[in-house]
């Protein structure tokens, strides 16, 4: 997952505003709004929600969730799926400090 460490000047230049409905989610990516709730039962994602209580999601959550449907598509059940993205994150962001640490120690 790219780095989401610079501020944004507009909330559309956001990674994180959750600018997009279910089913606007799930017609940009293919995919049924069940899936998308999957994804939250198995805490993957946590769209935020509306003040009608609508759930809403942001483009970094759009990536996860077209993540985990390519691995669901290569055969992988939804929870392993999940697994997977979640140890990808936490390597990416392990390398991403040992780089910094190493980057120091120069």
């Amino acid at each position: 997952m790219p780095s989401r460490s610079t501020r944004p000047a507009t909330p559309l230049d956001d990674d994180d505003y959750p600018a997009y409905t279910m089913g606007r989610a799930a017609d940009m990516l293919g995919i049924t709004p069940a899936f998308l709730r999957s994804l939250g039962e198995h805490r993957l994602i946590t769209p935020l929600r509306s003040e009608g209580g609508h759930r809403r999601y942001s483009r970094y959550q759009l990536r996860i969730a077209a993540r985990a449907r390519e691995l669901v598509d290569a055969g992988t059940a939804v929870e392993a799926a999940c697994r997977i993205i979640v140890l990808e994150d936490q390597l990416e962001e392990a390398q991403r400090i040992n780089e910094q640490l190493r980057a120091r120690a120069r």
